[in-house]
């Protein structure tokens, strides 16, 4: 095996970095409070000023504000990037105090998977090269802040930044969470449609003869939306909806948002024209429909330059003693995404590994942490 004494280094980093994570996932995060992700930002922030690496802010008004951390800052040679998002999903207090429970093998919290887990193995994979002299090229940590609404806070500035940054890497490692056996090479796009459906109120007793009802016109449009479950291809998720003043009122007003994932771009301009078409068709009269497409995030789509850095990077875990990874496409969108697109090298979900993504069950275990600072740190040191 090549980096024994690597491998070693991070078993020996180990606890000290269980125990990080478990503090930096007790600082709850999530991207519609700023204040909550700088919070966790600086936490880490603290980590890069005691290793010494170069710490770099994108500010931002909205979202948190993006870090790059840079070890080996004046090396010459080109960059090798590694990412991950410290966003979460749910409200504060969701989880309970403290946010975090270990049992066992096991972390249960927000974030502890997707994607604060990937960081932190990360941030291990780092520490332990840098402990046994690693200088080749620069490593930089990019820390997204607001992945889970598509960089739509920041209206792209965010990933922006990301992709300037790493453009020059000859590589991009992005830390969403790990399935056995596989990584992602390929994604899905995402876009959300919101429809603000009109109607005409009315006394409810008389509902038979007056008024239009907003909520109707859009049960009829989601349930044809809700057709779209091609797993490989279109689906679509009707997944809010408000409407309505009191029950005994016909509801003049209803909006709903539409999530719907695309495989490529053709099955993005077939759906958007659907998606209007829908908006248009009434089907109960005297309701209109205005249709608005409020987020977008761009597939990642099979490429060549991701697809040999895998083959590199499956070399280096054969002659270390790891397995051998296959190529997966990923129904979920992430930053990888914008990377692929912007023409570096990339390949996605060398995180921890768990599951319960975006919901109040999220898990991930423990000793996945090691294994995935042993394949980032691998590849860091030998490509």
């Amino acid at each position: 095996m090549e980096n024994k004494a690597l491998f070693e280094k991070i078993d020996e980093l180990n606890d000290e970095y269980v125990k990080m994570w478990e503090d930096f996932c007790n600082i709850e995060s999530p991207t519609a409070e700023k204040e909550a992700v700088d919070k966790a930002s600086a936490f880490l922030e603290k980590v890069a000023q005691k290793r010494g690496w170069k710490i770099e802010r994108c500010e931002q008004d909205v979202a948190g504000d993006v870090l790059c951390f840079t070890m080996n800052e004046n090396s010459t040679q080109k960059p090798f990037a590694i990412s991950g998002h410290i966003d979460t999903v749910h409200p504060i207090g969701l989880f309970g105090a403290p946010a975090v429970k270990v049992d066992g093998n096991v972390m249960r919290g927000p974030g502890v998977l997707d994607c604060k887990g990937g960081v932190i193995a990360g941030l291990l994979a780092m520490h332990a090269l840098e402990e046994l002299g690693y200088n080749k090229r620069p490593i930089m940590m990019l820390l997204q802040t607001d992945e889970e609404v598509g960089s739509s806070f920041s209206q792209k500035a965010t990933i922006n930044y990301i992709c300037e940054k790493a453009k020059d890497a000859v590589g991009f490692i992005n830390l969403e969470g790990y399935t056995e056996g596989e990584v992602c090479v390929a994604r899905k796009g995402v876009v959300t449609f919101t429809f603000k459906i009109t109607g005409v109120e009315a006394h409810a007793a008389n509902c038979a003869r007056r008024g239009s009802n907003a909520i109707l016109e859009a049960a009829h449009k989601i349930i044809e939306l809700e057709k779209l479950k091609d797993h490989e291809g279109l689906t679509c998720n009707c997944g809010v909806i408000k409407g309505g003043s009191v029950q005994n009122t016909v509801p003049g007003y209803c909006e709903f948002k539409a999530n719907i994932r695309f495989a490529n771009y053709e099955q993005y301009d077939w759906v958007s024209k659907y998606v209007q078409q829908i908006a248009d068709t009434v089907y109960v009269q005297g309701c209109s429909c205005e249709v608005v497409r409020s987020s977008f995030r761009i597939c990642m789509t099979l490429d060549d330059r991701n697809l040999d850095l895998l083959e590199k990077m499956n070399d280096i875990w054969e002659k270390n003693g790891l397995t051998r990874l296959n190529g997966r496409k990923s129904s979920g969108g992430s930053d990888a995404a914008d990377v692929s697109d912007f023409g570096i090298p990339c390949i996605d979900c060398l995180g921890v590994k768990g599951g319960g993504i975006h919901s109040p069950n999220e898990f991930a275990y423990i000793d996945s942490l090691a294994h995935s600072a042993k394949r980032i740190a691998a590849v860091l040191e030998s490509i």
